[in-house]
């Protein structure tokens, strides 16, 4: 379903976003905020990003991604940010960003409002981290203020000195606005650096670029044109691995040759003993293990801990047997186990192990589980004829589907 959205319209956000671009780039910055032939561009350098580009015909887009706010680009089911919307979007640069979850929201402005795909409930697309200092004329002239105090690192802060140059973050902000931004209005906040010192020259360029300088006009982009296909996601990185788990947990066992015992596992064996609860030789253990990653769940009869021992003291030594174990009985051809029980008692000692299934006896809470590219690597490191079944669906392309 597609939403309106409240928010100031592009003529409005496009002036304070140049006006801030032509600030940052009169001392030096001149990547963080930008203004390009496609558009008015945001990155914070850290892989954070925002674009607007005014469209022919008075329209505009604003999208962007935030990489810790952007909660639309693993939503469970996945949300489709561009279902609906129009054919004049740059779809071009929009399609490859949501192929691979690096598009966290798209509004559109079609000349009379802005407008989104319906979110599920409480979900946080990253906007406000992104452009927020452009969505409001107040947060704009921070950011003015910022490029003095912060950016340009102008240490006369009095009380005083502070309304100065909020003061002239308004005239400059309120020149670009009316598209009067000049050199006075930049020295006007800015003159007062001396390291970085002014560059007007540079700060002027960006302005006559965006428009907001006297005697220029907005650039505008061509409308863009829908692809006859797209690839969308179909599964969240967590439907898919449950896909994953399900396939496992119907897989049935192939018949391998028992190996042969070891050194290893007899070390295995005497550290459980060692450790066995109830003090009698009976010790259960129940791990999961790949070349990446080794997990252990507890249950009746886990190895006890020492006193004064810590919290991982226990696990680390297991983690190094186990791990000796799995190297010493690998196969070349159908490749290592995954999973493995072993009980001990005084005199005997029982071990099962799964190379191709999920075993009941290692819980499920449907939360976490084997990673896909782990249990990848895993399974390319066998010859075919060894493939799981599931094998196929470690295929990213799973994921994925093509739509109009």
């Amino acid at each position: 379903m597609i939403i309106p959205v409240d928010l100031p319209g592009p003529g409005p956000v496009w002036s304070r976003w140049v006006t801030l671009a032509a600030a940052l780039s009169a001392i030096g910055w001149d990547d963080v905020w930008s203004v390009g032939d496609t558009g008015a561009h945001h990155d914070d350098g850290g892989g954070n990003w925002a674009h607007l580009a005014l469209i022919e015909g008075g329209r505009a887009v604003l999208y962007g991604c935030d990489h810790e706010y952007s909660a639309t680009t693993h939503t469970d089911p996945p949300l489709d940010l561009l279902a609906g919307a129009p054919d004049w979007l740059p779809w071009d640069d929009l399609v490859p960003y949501a192929a691979e979850d690096q598009l966290g929201y798209v509004l559109w402005h079609d000349g009379g409002s802005w407008h989104r795909v319906e979110y599920p409930g409480g979900v946080h697309d990253g906007l406000a981290e992104t452009a927020g200092a452009v969505l409001d004329a107040d947060a704009t002239v921070a950011a003015l203020v910022d490029v003095v105090f912060e950016w340009g690192q102008h240490d006369a802060d009095t009380a005083d000195e502070r309304a100065d140059v909020r003061a002239a973050a308004v005239r400059l902000l309120t020149a670009g606005t009316r598209r009067e931004l000049d050199g006075t209005a930049l020295a006007g906040l800015l003159a007062r650096l001396a390291d970085p010192a002014l560059d007007a020259a540079a700060g002027l360029a960006v302005a006559v670029r965006g428009g907001v300088a006297p005697g220029t006009s907005v650039p505008e982009t061509v409308a863009g044109r829908r692809p006859a296909r797209r690839r969308v996601r179909k599964l969240s990185d967590h439907e898919h691995d449950r896909l994953i788990w399900a396939a496992m947990h119907t897989e049935p066992e192939r018949e391998r040759p028992e190996p042969v015992p070891t050194g290893e596992l007899g070390a295995l064996v005497t550290w459980m003993r060692s450790r066995a609860p109830g003090g009698d030789g009976h010790c259960t253990l129940r791990v999961y293990a790949d070349d990446s990653s080794l997990a252990a769940q507890p249950g009746e009869g886990a190895p006890a801990d020492r006193p004064g021992e810590g919290r991982f003291g226990a696990f680390g030594e297991l983690s190094e047997l186990v791990r000796r174990l799995r190297s010493a009985e690998a196969a070349d051809a159908s490749g290592r186990w995954l999973f493995l029980f072993v009980e001990t008692t005084t005199h005997g000692v029982t071990v099962e192990r799964r190379y191709d299934s999920w075993p009941d006896w290692w819980e499920d809470n449907g939360i976490s589980g084997p990673w896909r590219s782990n249990l990848r690597a895993e399974v390319q490191a066998r010859e075919p004829q060894w493939h799981p079944s599931w094998a196929a669906l470690l295929d990213p392309e799973v994921a994925y589907r093509s739509a109009e």
